[in-house]
Protein backbone atom coordinates (compact mmCIF):
# COMPACT_ATOMS: atom_id res chain seq x y z
CA UNK A 1 0.00 0.00 0.00
CA UNK A 2 1.83 3.26 -1.01
CA UNK A 3 1.66 5.97 1.32
CA UNK A 4 -0.26 8.23 -0.46
CA UNK A 5 -3.70 6.02 -0.31
CA UNK A 6 -6.30 6.16 2.53
CA UNK A 7 -7.07 3.97 5.10
CA UNK A 8 -10.79 4.63 6.34
CA UNK A 9 -12.11 3.22 9.88
CA UNK A 10 -15.45 2.24 9.94
CA UNK A 11 -17.89 3.21 12.45
CA UNK A 12 -21.60 1.81 12.53
CA UNK A 13 -23.82 4.84 11.93
CA UNK A 14 -27.53 4.58 12.29
CA UNK A 15 -30.20 7.27 11.78
CA UNK A 16 -31.90 8.45 14.74
CA UNK A 17 -35.50 10.19 14.89
CA UNK A 18 -37.22 11.69 13.31
CA UNK A 19 -36.96 14.35 16.14
CA UNK A 20 -39.66 17.39 15.81
CA UNK A 21 -38.09 20.71 15.67
CA UNK A 22 -39.05 24.85 16.51
CA UNK A 23 -37.05 27.92 16.74
CA UNK A 24 -35.30 30.41 14.75
CA UNK A 25 -33.25 28.25 12.92
CA UNK A 26 -34.61 24.81 12.19
CA UNK A 27 -38.43 23.60 12.12
CA UNK A 28 -40.40 20.58 11.71
CA UNK A 29 -39.35 16.65 11.71
CA UNK A 30 -35.97 15.78 10.64
CA UNK A 31 -33.96 12.23 11.54
CA UNK A 32 -29.90 12.48 12.32
CA UNK A 33 -27.18 10.02 11.58
CA UNK A 34 -25.10 8.74 14.79
CA UNK A 35 -21.70 7.04 14.48
CA UNK A 36 -20.63 5.11 17.41
CA UNK A 37 -19.34 2.34 18.94
CA UNK A 38 -21.57 2.63 22.03
CA UNK A 39 -24.88 1.10 20.71
CA UNK A 40 -27.32 2.05 23.25
CA UNK A 41 -26.70 5.50 22.17
CA UNK A 42 -29.20 4.84 19.23
CA UNK A 43 -32.38 3.40 21.02
CA UNK A 44 -31.72 5.89 24.07
CA UNK A 45 -31.60 8.82 22.03
CA UNK A 46 -34.17 7.73 19.81
CA UNK A 47 -36.37 8.01 22.62
CA UNK A 48 -35.96 12.12 23.09
CA UNK A 49 -36.57 12.04 19.49
CA UNK A 50 -40.37 10.35 20.59
CA UNK A 51 -40.77 12.81 23.38
CA UNK A 52 -40.17 15.59 20.73
CA UNK A 53 -42.97 14.29 18.57
CA UNK A 54 -44.84 13.81 21.42
CA UNK A 55 -45.01 18.04 22.98
CA UNK A 56 -46.27 21.21 21.55
CA UNK A 57 -43.19 22.62 19.37
CA UNK A 58 -41.10 19.83 20.05
CA UNK A 59 -37.57 21.30 20.35
CA UNK A 60 -37.09 24.50 20.31
CA UNK A 61 -33.25 25.62 19.02
CA UNK A 62 -32.02 29.26 19.44
CA UNK A 63 -29.47 30.68 18.07
CA UNK A 64 -27.78 33.25 20.54
CA UNK A 65 -24.32 33.46 18.91
CA UNK A 66 -21.87 32.46 16.43
CA UNK A 67 -18.22 33.55 15.96
CA UNK A 68 -14.73 31.07 15.25
CA UNK A 69 -11.41 32.30 17.47
CA UNK A 70 -7.95 32.54 17.35
CA UNK A 71 -5.66 33.94 19.63
CA UNK A 72 -1.94 35.58 18.48
CA UNK A 73 0.99 36.04 21.16
CA UNK A 74 3.31 38.63 21.09
CA UNK A 75 6.18 39.70 23.86
CA UNK A 76 7.89 42.75 24.62
CA UNK A 77 10.45 43.97 27.50
CA UNK A 78 7.64 44.55 29.72
CA UNK A 79 4.06 44.67 30.86
CA UNK A 80 3.71 48.69 29.59
CA UNK A 81 5.46 48.20 26.68
CA UNK A 82 2.93 45.70 25.38
CA UNK A 83 0.03 47.65 27.41
CA UNK A 84 0.67 50.46 25.21
CA UNK A 85 0.52 48.67 22.19
CA UNK A 86 -2.96 47.01 22.83
CA UNK A 87 -4.22 50.42 23.52
CA UNK A 88 -3.05 51.94 20.09
CA UNK A 89 -4.34 48.50 18.43
CA UNK A 90 -7.68 49.34 20.06
CA UNK A 91 -7.74 52.26 17.86
CA UNK A 92 -7.12 50.77 14.58
CA UNK A 93 -9.96 48.17 14.70
CA UNK A 94 -10.68 49.13 10.69
CA UNK A 95 -7.50 48.56 9.74
CA UNK A 96 -6.75 44.94 11.34
CA UNK A 97 -10.46 43.98 10.43
CA UNK A 98 -9.00 44.87 6.47
CA UNK A 99 -6.18 42.99 6.98
CA UNK A 100 -7.76 39.44 8.27
CA UNK A 101 -10.22 40.11 5.60
CA UNK A 102 -8.50 40.59 2.77
CA UNK A 103 -6.97 36.64 3.45
CA UNK A 104 -10.67 34.97 2.92
CA UNK A 105 -13.90 35.26 1.38
CA UNK A 106 -15.98 34.52 3.83
CA UNK A 107 -13.83 35.20 7.24
CA UNK A 108 -15.10 38.66 8.94
CA UNK A 109 -13.52 39.94 12.28
CA UNK A 110 -16.13 41.21 14.53
CA UNK A 111 -13.92 41.49 17.53
CA UNK A 112 -11.21 41.80 19.70
CA UNK A 113 -10.29 40.63 23.26
CA UNK A 114 -6.71 40.63 25.16
CA UNK A 115 -5.19 39.06 27.97
CA UNK A 116 -2.07 40.65 29.94
CA UNK A 117 0.44 38.20 31.64
CA UNK A 118 4.42 40.12 32.70
CA UNK A 119 4.83 40.97 29.11
CA UNK A 120 3.54 38.71 26.77
CA UNK A 121 0.25 40.21 25.00
CA UNK A 122 -2.36 37.14 23.75
CA UNK A 123 -5.26 38.90 21.18
CA UNK A 124 -8.04 36.93 21.15
CA UNK A 125 -9.21 37.84 17.71
CA UNK A 126 -13.00 36.81 16.74
CA UNK A 127 -14.81 36.17 13.42
CA UNK A 128 -17.70 35.32 11.45
CA UNK A 129 -16.94 32.44 9.30
CA UNK A 130 -20.00 31.45 7.04
CA UNK A 131 -20.48 27.85 6.68
CA UNK A 132 -17.28 26.33 7.46
CA UNK A 133 -15.93 25.51 11.04
CA UNK A 134 -13.26 27.67 10.32
CA UNK A 135 -10.27 26.67 11.92
CA UNK A 136 -8.21 27.39 8.81
CA UNK A 137 -9.79 30.56 8.32
CA UNK A 138 -8.91 32.22 11.07
CA UNK A 139 -5.61 31.00 11.38
CA UNK A 140 -5.19 31.95 7.71
CA UNK A 141 -6.15 35.81 8.51
CA UNK A 142 -4.87 36.02 11.96
CA UNK A 143 -2.00 35.14 11.07
CA UNK A 144 -1.62 38.45 8.57
CA UNK A 145 -2.59 40.20 11.48
CA UNK A 146 0.12 39.25 13.28
CA UNK A 147 2.36 39.97 10.45
CA UNK A 148 0.73 43.46 10.41
CA UNK A 149 1.44 43.75 14.31
CA UNK A 150 5.02 42.62 14.24
CA UNK A 151 5.60 45.42 11.46
CA UNK A 152 3.66 48.55 12.54
CA UNK A 153 4.84 48.14 16.12
CA UNK A 154 9.01 46.67 16.19
CA UNK A 155 9.24 46.89 19.68
CA UNK A 156 6.91 43.96 20.07
CA UNK A 157 8.87 39.91 18.92
CA UNK A 158 6.59 37.03 18.25
CA UNK A 159 5.20 34.12 20.71
CA UNK A 160 2.94 32.37 18.95
CA UNK A 161 0.21 31.95 16.35
CA UNK A 162 -1.81 30.50 18.63
CA UNK A 163 -1.05 31.63 22.31
CA UNK A 164 -4.30 29.38 24.05
CA UNK A 165 -6.14 32.08 24.61
CA UNK A 166 -9.00 31.04 21.41
CA UNK A 167 -9.20 28.21 23.51
CA UNK A 168 -8.73 25.13 20.93
CA UNK A 169 -9.60 21.95 21.60
CA UNK A 170 -9.04 22.14 25.52
CA UNK A 171 -10.91 22.85 28.69
CA UNK A 172 -11.27 26.26 29.51
CA UNK A 173 -13.84 29.02 31.20
CA UNK A 174 -13.30 31.37 28.05
CA UNK A 175 -14.88 29.66 25.39
CA UNK A 176 -17.97 29.35 27.49
CA UNK A 177 -17.59 33.57 28.69
CA UNK A 178 -16.56 35.03 24.97
CA UNK A 179 -18.09 32.00 23.12
CA UNK A 180 -16.57 29.87 20.28
CA UNK A 181 -18.54 28.39 17.75
CA UNK A 182 -22.20 27.78 17.49
CA UNK A 183 -24.12 28.65 20.89
CA UNK A 184 -27.51 27.03 20.53
CA UNK A 185 -30.07 26.41 23.67
CA UNK A 186 -32.47 23.55 22.87
CA UNK A 187 -35.70 23.72 24.95
CA UNK A 188 -38.53 21.33 25.49
CA UNK A 189 -41.60 21.48 27.51
CA UNK A 190 -42.90 17.95 28.24
CA UNK A 191 -46.18 17.38 29.61
CA UNK A 192 -46.88 15.34 32.99
CA UNK A 193 -48.01 12.01 31.42
CA UNK A 194 -45.85 11.63 28.70
CA UNK A 195 -42.76 12.08 31.50
CA UNK A 196 -44.49 9.07 32.85
CA UNK A 197 -45.62 7.14 29.49
CA UNK A 198 -42.60 7.51 28.09
CA UNK A 199 -39.56 8.24 30.11
CA UNK A 200 -40.84 6.27 32.98
CA UNK A 201 -40.26 9.58 35.65
CA UNK A 202 -41.64 12.81 36.75
CA UNK A 203 -40.67 16.20 35.78
CA UNK A 204 -39.76 16.32 39.98
CA UNK A 205 -37.31 13.37 39.53
CA UNK A 206 -35.44 15.09 36.62
CA UNK A 207 -34.62 18.46 38.44
CA UNK A 208 -33.85 16.69 41.59
CA UNK A 209 -31.32 14.39 39.90
CA UNK A 210 -30.17 17.35 37.87
CA UNK A 211 -29.67 19.15 40.92
CA UNK A 212 -27.52 16.67 42.69
CA UNK A 213 -25.96 14.69 39.77
CA UNK A 214 -25.01 17.45 37.51
CA UNK A 215 -25.18 20.84 39.57
CA UNK A 216 -23.28 19.75 42.83
CA UNK A 217 -22.03 16.81 41.96
CA UNK A 218 -20.27 18.55 38.86
CA UNK A 219 -19.00 21.43 41.65
CA UNK A 220 -17.90 18.27 43.92
CA UNK A 221 -15.82 17.16 40.46
CA UNK A 222 -14.13 20.66 40.35
CA UNK A 223 -15.78 20.82 36.71
CA UNK A 224 -15.45 23.68 34.42
CA UNK A 225 -18.50 25.70 33.08
CA UNK A 226 -20.03 22.49 32.50
CA UNK A 227 -22.92 20.27 34.05
CA UNK A 228 -24.33 17.96 31.78
CA UNK A 229 -24.61 14.03 32.03
CA UNK A 230 -23.04 12.83 28.61
CA UNK A 231 -23.00 15.83 26.22
CA UNK A 232 -19.66 14.45 24.65
CA UNK A 233 -21.61 10.94 23.49
CA UNK A 234 -23.91 12.88 20.99
CA UNK A 235 -21.18 15.41 19.85
CA UNK A 236 -19.17 12.69 19.10
CA UNK A 237 -21.16 10.77 17.10
CA UNK A 238 -22.82 13.33 15.59
CA UNK A 239 -19.58 14.93 14.81
CA UNK A 240 -18.16 11.49 13.05
CA UNK A 241 -21.40 11.17 11.35
CA UNK A 242 -21.26 14.38 9.72
CA UNK A 243 -17.70 15.16 8.99
CA UNK A 244 -16.25 17.44 11.93
CA UNK A 245 -13.43 17.41 13.66
CA UNK A 246 -13.83 15.20 16.48
CA UNK A 247 -11.62 16.75 18.87
CA UNK A 248 -13.80 19.95 19.40
CA UNK A 249 -15.85 17.96 21.65
CA UNK A 250 -13.78 19.02 24.27
CA UNK A 251 -15.15 22.01 24.39
CA UNK A 252 -18.37 21.15 22.84
CA UNK A 253 -19.35 19.47 25.89
CA UNK A 254 -18.70 22.08 28.01
CA UNK A 255 -22.73 22.69 28.49
CA UNK A 256 -25.13 22.95 30.83
CA UNK A 257 -28.17 21.48 31.52
CA UNK A 258 -31.12 23.37 33.51
CA UNK A 259 -34.57 22.07 34.03
CA UNK A 260 -37.39 23.50 36.02
CA UNK A 261 -41.09 22.14 37.27
CA UNK A 262 -43.85 24.11 35.80
CA UNK A 263 -47.60 23.52 36.55
CA UNK A 264 -47.96 20.15 34.97
CA UNK A 265 -44.92 20.11 32.73
CA UNK A 266 -41.04 19.45 32.86
CA UNK A 267 -38.73 22.26 31.18
CA UNK A 268 -35.92 21.10 30.34
CA UNK A 269 -32.94 22.62 28.40
CA UNK A 270 -29.56 22.37 27.10
CA UNK A 271 -27.30 25.22 26.51
CA UNK A 272 -24.15 24.26 24.23
CA UNK A 273 -21.89 27.65 23.74
CA UNK A 274 -19.21 26.32 21.77
CA UNK A 275 -20.73 23.68 18.80
CA UNK A 276 -17.70 23.91 16.56
CA UNK A 277 -19.09 22.41 13.15
CA UNK A 278 -19.30 23.30 9.58
CA UNK A 279 -21.16 22.27 6.31
CA UNK A 280 -18.14 23.16 4.01
CA UNK A 281 -14.36 22.48 4.74
CA UNK A 282 -12.03 19.57 5.72
CA UNK A 283 -14.27 16.14 6.86
CA UNK A 284 -16.82 16.96 4.25
CA UNK A 285 -15.49 15.34 0.96
CA UNK A 286 -16.65 11.87 1.41
CA UNK A 287 -19.73 10.77 -0.27
CA UNK A 288 -21.13 9.18 2.67
CA UNK A 289 -21.09 12.34 4.72
CA UNK A 290 -21.94 14.92 1.60
CA UNK A 291 -25.13 12.41 1.78
CA UNK A 292 -25.97 12.61 5.38
CA UNK A 293 -25.51 16.07 5.22
CA UNK A 294 -28.01 16.27 2.22
CA UNK A 295 -30.59 14.43 3.97
CA UNK A 296 -30.61 16.81 6.77
CA UNK A 297 -30.97 19.46 4.27
CA UNK A 298 -27.70 21.49 5.60
CA UNK A 299 -26.10 21.57 2.20
CA UNK A 300 -28.79 23.46 -0.22
CA UNK A 301 -29.53 27.00 1.35
CA UNK A 302 -27.90 29.68 -0.61
CA UNK A 303 -27.41 32.70 1.37
CA UNK A 304 -24.07 32.31 3.42
CA UNK A 305 -24.01 30.43 7.17
CA UNK A 306 -27.54 28.74 7.23
CA UNK A 307 -26.61 25.61 6.95
CA UNK A 308 -24.01 25.49 9.39
CA UNK A 309 -26.41 26.92 11.35
CA UNK A 310 -29.17 24.45 10.90
CA UNK A 311 -26.67 21.61 11.39
CA UNK A 312 -26.00 23.39 15.06
CA UNK A 313 -29.67 23.40 16.08
CA UNK A 314 -29.63 19.58 14.80
CA UNK A 315 -26.92 19.29 16.51
CA UNK A 316 -27.98 20.91 20.09
CA UNK A 317 -31.20 18.83 19.41
CA UNK A 318 -29.86 15.70 19.81
CA UNK A 319 -27.98 16.17 22.34
CA UNK A 320 -31.17 17.54 24.58
CA UNK A 321 -32.54 13.75 23.15
CA UNK A 322 -29.59 12.04 24.74
CA UNK A 323 -29.23 13.85 27.63
CA UNK A 324 -32.91 13.77 28.68
CA UNK A 325 -33.08 10.13 28.11
CA UNK A 326 -29.88 9.16 29.92
CA UNK A 327 -31.06 11.05 32.81
CA UNK A 328 -35.11 9.95 32.97
CA UNK A 329 -32.74 6.54 33.00
CA UNK A 330 -30.86 7.19 36.26
CA UNK A 331 -34.08 8.24 37.84
CA UNK A 332 -34.67 4.91 38.70
CA UNK A 333 -32.49 2.35 40.30
CA UNK A 334 -30.88 -0.31 37.74
CA UNK A 335 -32.41 0.81 34.68
CA UNK A 336 -29.14 2.10 33.20
CA UNK A 337 -27.15 -1.19 33.82
CA UNK A 338 -30.17 -3.08 32.52
CA UNK A 339 -30.45 -1.25 29.53
CA UNK A 340 -26.67 -1.49 29.14
CA UNK A 341 -26.58 -5.33 29.30
CA UNK A 342 -29.64 -5.66 26.97
CA UNK A 343 -28.60 -3.85 24.87
CA UNK A 344 -24.56 -4.66 24.70
CA UNK A 345 -24.00 -8.17 25.61
CA UNK A 346 -26.77 -10.30 24.31
CA UNK A 347 -25.10 -13.43 22.67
Amino acid sequence: MSKSEELYTPVPTQWVGPMLLSGNIASGEVSVPLATYETPLWPSTGRGARVSRACDQGIRCTLIDERMSRSIAVRSKDAHSVSKVWELLSTRFKEIKSVAENTSRFAKLIAMNKQIVGNLLYIRLEYETGDASGHNMVTKASDAILSWVLEEYPDVEYSSISGNFCTDKKVSAVNGILGRGKNVIAEINIPRDICKKMLRTTPEKIVQLNIEKNLVGGIAAGSLRSANAHFANMLLAFYLATGQDAANIIEGSQGIVHCEVRDDFLYFSVTLPNLILGTIGNGKGSHAIEENLRQMDCIEDKEIGNNSRRLAALCAATVLCGELSLMAAQTNPGELMRSHIMMERQS
